[in-house]
């Protein structure tokens, strides 16, 4: 049962990370801050962090990143939290996989992490955790650089046999803009 709950827990969180990764506007978000760091400069460290780990490819699309050609249209918000996933899209930029199991998963998270670290990333205290009795554990990691803030996460799972990699940034300020009763929104408190 426990490891159903984390599978649901698992795809709960990816399906909520997916939204806010895939449904920007397509406009890129490109402007810097005050800072000149901006969207398409921690993008581009993220995706290069990964690739040079060695994490797989992933189908998941970044934030803002144009449709797939033959794609569905992403439909237009209809409620106020789909609307404010869509703000907070421009808001970010990052990297997540979902799937099967990836050989030497933590080595390679660890590695992500160790490349962006290099590239000016100031990591926080690392969290690691069991997360049940047949080997599945987390561990994450806060990193800042440059007015933006990142959320590095590795979920594996022994029972349903998966990995979880999340790499996603958002911009300080641009998160500033939400009132704390659309953050709750948009957190689904």
């Amino acid at each position: 049962m426990r490891g159903t709950r984390w599978a649901a827990v698992a795809a709960g969180a990816g399906a909520a990370a997916v939204t806010l990764l895939g449904a920007g506007s397509g406009d890129g978000g490109a402007g810097a801050g005050a800072s000149g760091f901006g969207r398409e400069a921690a993008q581009a460290e993220i995706f290069a962090a990964v690739a040079s780990a060695g994490l797989p490819k992933t189908e998941l699309p970044a934030p803002g990143a144009p449709e797939p050609t033959g794609s569905a249209p992403v439909p237009a918000p209809s409620t106020e939290a789909q609307r404010l996933e869509r703000r907070a899209t421009e808001c970010g930029a990052g990297w997540q996989y979902i799937g099967s199991p990836v050989a030497e998963a933590r080595g390679k998270y660890d590695a992500t992490v160790t490349g962006l670290v290099r590239e000016g990333w100031t990591a926080g205290k690392r969290q690691d955790r069991t997360l049940d009795e047949n080997g599945g554990t987390t561990a994450g990691v806060t990193l800042k650089k440059s007015g933006w803030t990142m959320m590095a996460r590795h979920h594996t799972s022994m029972t349903v046999k998966m990995d979880v990699l999340s790499f996603y940034a958002t911009e300080d300020a641009c998160m500033a803009q939400f009132s704390e009763r659309e953050m709750k929104l948009l957190m689904g408190d």
